[in-house]
This record gives C-alpha cells, structure tokens and sequence, in this order.
C-alpha cells in the first residue's frame, strides 16, 4: 500500500481500532492450542453447566468445555473470512477490471453476469447451493460463499475503472503500444487500491457472517469446531428453551466483533481514501 495510505490510516481512530480486534482473534487463532483449557472434543465435565471458575463459559449438552470450543474454533472462522474474503476480492478484480476497461461486448456479457447474481439475495443462493453439494467441509463453505461473494465488489471496480482508463496518462500509454495488462495493473489499479483493500474488508465480513449462516443450518460439517457448529448445536439442542444461553452467548458475540473489526477497517479505508468523511 502506498506511503500516502499508510500514515492516515494509523491515525484514524477506527481503523486502529479494527486492526486491534483483527489482531487479537488472529493471536488467539495462532496460540489457541497453548491457550485453551481443555482439548474441545473432550468432555470435561457434566452436560449443560453454567459459567463457573472452572468452566468460564460453561458447557454444552456433552460436558465439552465451551470457552475451549470457541478458542479452537476462532481459526476456521477466522480462517473461512481472510481466504473468502481474497478468494472474493481477487474475482471482483478480474470481472470488474476487465468489464471496465475492455469495454463493448465483453463488458456487456460480464455486467449481465455481475447483475444476474446481484439481483438474486446472496443468503438464500448459498444456502441453495450448498444445500446441493454432495460433501461438506471447509473447503465446499469457502467455494459457494466466493462464488456468491464478488458481484458488489466487481461492480464497484468496474465504475471506478470506466472513469480511470481515458485519463491522459492511460491514453499516453497506450499510444506508447503498453501491453493492457501493464496499463491495467502498473498505471490503473494503484489508484484504485484502496478501493480494492476496502472490497476485502466487506467480503470478509460476508464470508464470516455466510459461514456461520451455513453451519448454523447444518449445511457444513458440523463436526468441526466453528463458531457456526456451536450455535449449529446449540440451536440443535434448544439451548434458549433449556435455559443455556451462555452456549449461544459466546460465539455469536465472537462473530459480531470480528465482524466490527473489519468494518472498523472498512470505513477507516473509506476515510482515508474520500477527504471529504475525514472531518466526520
């Protein structure tokens, strides 16, 4: 990223702010197996305890520690949202870019492709999707989100692209006999890269939100350990009409401030990249 983006951004309170929630699940992602109490398939203790010094955010219907639970299960879900969200912005670029600056018929055959998928909800798609696919797991979750994940994003990088490339300096390229490719990615997209940092940020909040969404449907594999699986069983297991919302409590909160996390950076990105938000 550009010098020009780097000083802004660390004094921008809510980009500091995100990169310091990003940084703390990432330490505990990384750390999880020195940090966590128990292993997370083992039953500790008896089924459906409540928060206690022994067992901080209780257990579910096995006796497995939760807190532990949740620890290991912060690196798939951080996991499925860092691989998603690039998986996501990498083809926003190549259907954006390429629809922006080739213009005529390519660009018409990938815009109608890029508005089909945004006219369809992206939720009820992956759910459609993944409900068809005959093996469950990561792998399947990160595919299905990606392919319904890019379409805002291309759309975004295809208008900022139709205004960058009749610029002087993009004409002068091209009378010089640059290859597209170099007048794309060498004079273009540095212009655009804040744009496209900030495209990462929305898909990964997407790819977190659709991962927990499918898992919570059962549509993943619910044996392993996510945030998703947990309230997947715990909704299994009618943790509220049992009384254990501390089984639902933890995860989801989890997801919400991952989510904050990236949208922290998100609009920090926004600030930095529009002086005009930066007196807001």
């Amino acid at each position: 990223m550009k010098n020009s983006y780097i000083a802004p951004f660390f004094g921008n309170k809510k980009g500091m702010s995100g990169l310091l929630i990003i940084t703390l699940f990432v330490v505990v992602a990384v750390i999880a197996p020195y940090i966590s109490p128990f292993n997370p398939n083992e039953m500790v203790d008896i089924p459906l305890q409540a928060p206690s010094f022994a067992h901080w955010l209780g257990t579910n219907h096995l006796g497995q520690d939760l807190l532990s639970r949740v620890i290991w299960g912060t690196r798939t879900s951080l996991m499925v949202g860092i691989v998603t969200g690039l998986l996501s912005t990498i083809f926003s670029m190549i259907i954006g870019l390429s629809a922006g600056y080739f213009g005529g018929v390519i660009d018409e055959i990938l815009t109608t492709i890029t508005n089909i998928f945004l006219v369809i909800p992206g939720l009820p798609l992956m759910i459609v999707i993944a409900a068809y696919l005959k093996f469950r797991g990561v792998t399947p979750i990160i595919i299905v989100i990606a392919i319904t994940g890019w379409p805002s994003g291309a759309r975004l990088l295809r208008s900022q692209m139709l205004s960058l490339r009749n610029r002087e300096f993009v004409t002068a390229a091209r009378i010089l006999g640059e290859k597209s490719t170099h007048m794309i990615f060498s004079e273009i997209f540095p212009l655009m890269l804040s744009l496209v940092v900030a495209n990462f940020f929305s898909a990964a909040i997407y790819a977190i939100l659709g991962e927990a969404a499918l898992e919570f449907l059962g549509l993943g594999d619910v044996n392993i350990v996510t945030w998703g699986t947990i309230l997947y069983w715990a909704q299994n297991n009618q943790a509220l009409l049992t009384g254990a919302w501390w089984w639902i409590l933890a995860p989801g909160l989890c997801i919400s401030v991952l989510g904050a996390g990236f949208a922290l950076l998100n609009f920090s990105m926004d600030e930095i990249s529009n002086p005009k938000l930066r007196g807001r």
